[in-house]
Parts: C-alpha cells; structure tokens; sequence
C-alpha cells in the first residue's frame, strides 16, 4: 500500500555504505530525506546523487539528513560512488542502504509485496516505481512524497524549498503561498484564531479576504 502524507515511516533495519542502521534510531530527533533509484549506474540517478553529495551542507544546516536507497548489494554501491565522483565531481557523501532484499522498497509500497530474487538480475524498467522522496519529521511522519518518472531527473532545490516551507510552518503556525521563496510573504495558518494571531502578530496583517491573512515571514 503506497505511503501518504500524515503516515508514520515505516522503521527498518537495512545495511548501508556507512553500516546498518535502525531507521528511526538513525533519523533521531530531526528531519530525514529518503530517496530511491531503480537500479545502480543508470545515468539520470548517478547525476542525482552527485548533485545531492554537493548540496548536502545546505541540508545539514537545516538539520536534515539524506539517505538514498538502491536495491543493489553494497559491493554495487561501492562501485556506483566512484562512478558517481569521476563523472559528476562529488561522490556521495551520505548513506546508500543497500535494499537487495526489497524490504524498504514494499515497507514504502514502491514495489509489490510479491518481487523476489536476485536485484541485480531486474532491470531498471522493472524498478521504476523507485523514484520517490520521502520527507520525514522528527515525529517520524511523512510530510512530503514525490514521485518522478525514469526519464526526469528531480530537482532537489525544490526538495530544500519545500523544507523551509514545512519547518516554517511547524514553528511558526504559518503556510506559503504558491512559488514561495524564503524571506517572502506567508499566510498565518487557518489553524490560528484571530484572538491567537493578534498575540502572535501584534502589528496585525494584510486581509484581501478574511481567511487570507499575510505577514511578513517570522
């Protein structure tokens, strides 16, 4: 059954390029970003992975950890890193898990309850449904999904925009408007009664429309 916004992550246990790990032990207090791929060396996810090793520090100062996932055994994993450095100039800097047994693959509903064998005997073609991102909160619930065809390679600035938005909105009670950039305009959440706006807000609020209340960001 495919995951939805609200759902608890599923836990798991799984071997990664930095060791086994208990996943909700591993995302630990903070944010997490899971992201799969079908098959190791295939070309759009080898330019994904480069392009998130290097951006990575601006995931760790918004105290969010990445972890990719493949269905192909370590010894690939360690072959695709160094493939990943010479062709795209930064090898990943961040787990791989190592799903060969296709466990977190169904735990997450991207591939059936009944796909068995040897991984790195199925195609990528057979593995297409492994292109998601996950977001998860400290609370260990899913707060974002993506799902992207083979052929589209994901834009992980809007993974980060996205981010800002959901870490805004859990400290301060507020959502972003469509194309929203961070430092811009938000709208305090309808969630909030105007009695508790006026203490959060005491200077007031911009309201074309009484349920459309607009502030500067906090």
């Amino acid at each position: 059954m495919a995951l939805t916004i609200g759902d608890t992550a599923p836990d798991f246990e799984a071997d990664t390029t930095e060791g086994r790990i208990s996943f909700h032990d591993w995302i630990g207090d903070g944010w997490a970003v899971l992201f799969s791929h079908p098959r190791n060396f295939t070309p759009v996810c080898t330019t994904e992975l480069g392009y998130m090793a290097s951006i990575k520090p601006d995931f760790d100062a918004r105290g969010v950890k990445i972890i990719g996932l493949s269905v192909d055994p370590l010894e690939n994993h360690e072959k695709w890193a160094q493939d990943i450095a010479e062709t795209q100039g930064t090898a990943p800097n961040y787990p791989l898990i190592a799903d060969s047994d296709f466990n977190v693959s169904k735990l997450y509903g991207m591939l059936g309850a009944d796909v068995e064998g040897d991984p790195t005997q199925r195609t990528p073609a057979q593995n297409g449904t492994l292109r998601n991102v996950f977001v998860i909160g400290p609370d260990k619930k899913i707060k974002l999904v993506l799902i992207y065809p083979m052929t589209t390679g994901r834009n992980f600035d809007e993974v980060l925009r996205v981010i800002d938005s959901l870490q805004l909105t859990a400290n301060h009670a507020v959502a972003t408007p469509a194309q929203w950039q961070p430092g811009e305009d938000v709208i305090i959440a309808g969630s909030v009664s105007d009695d508790a706006a006026k203490e959060k807000y005491p200077d007031g609020w911009d309201a074309p429309r009484p349920w459309l209340r607009i502030v500067p960001a906090p």
